[in-house]
């Protein structure tokens, strides 16, 4: 089985369509007040920048809602998704290049009970498995924004030898961003905790 490692904060300085697959396998757990839970990230999705990725939340600027990506890394980038979901994202690049990778799917593997009642009556499969079950199964809440994932409540550890991976389309990301030309999503083949694709109806070909 592939070692883990305690990456340092160079690690994340990254471009995100690079570090997101080494990320695969990584183990992240949060302690919160009603228990802590560990996750193994089954599939991520990576975001450039100002003008650089349209299907960025930073692709027009620095915004109230976006200043964290536009931070250090290694540093949670947490916001509210049709206004019910909290998805978590973890921040890649030097501080003001607005990179990230958005955690899309991830199997709980410690403190599966705290999950378990965070989600009742869902699948141990789909505890974690697309973004916003994610947060909700690890407890993290959305006044965790800018939290620093290298240190407590947080801890994070990465696989010392990259798995294997396959790429595609990001996830219902509309217009160009969500197109073929964008092949930033990264997932391991055959992994429970990897979430459905689903094609945004605007999504470029």
């Amino acid at each position: 089985m592939n070692s883990l490692i305690t990456p340092d904060r160079e690690f994340f300085l990254q471009d995100p369509v690079v570090l997101a697959p080494l990320l695969l396998g990584s183990v992240l757990s949060y302690d919160a007040p009603d228990g802590r839970v560990a996750i193994r990230l089954s599939e991520l999705e990576a975001y450039r920048g100002v003008g650089e990725d349209p299907g960025s939340h930073a692709f027009r600027g620095r915004t109230p809602r976006n200043e964290v990506m536009f931070g250090d890394p290694a540093h949670l980038y947490a916001y509210f998704s049709y206004g019910m979901h909290v998805c978590l994202n973890i921040v890649a690049r030097a501080a003001g290049s607005s990179s990230g990778m958005l955690m899309r799917g991830a199997t709980v593997v410690d403190g599966i009970e705290v999950a378990r009642r965070r989600r009742p009556g869902v699948s141990d499969r789909d505890l974690a498995r697309g973004p916003g079950r994610l947060s909700k199964a690890l407890g993290v809440p959305l006044g965790a924004r800018g939290s620093d994932l290298l240190a407590l409540p947080f801890t994070l550890q990465v696989p010392a030898t990259p798995l294997h991976s396959a790429s595609g389309p990001r996830t219902g990301v509309g217009g160009e961003g969500g197109g073929s030309q964008y092949p930033w999503r990264f997932w391991l083949p055959g992994d429970e905790g990897v979430s459905p694709y689903r094609r945004h109806k605007l999504a470029a070909e």
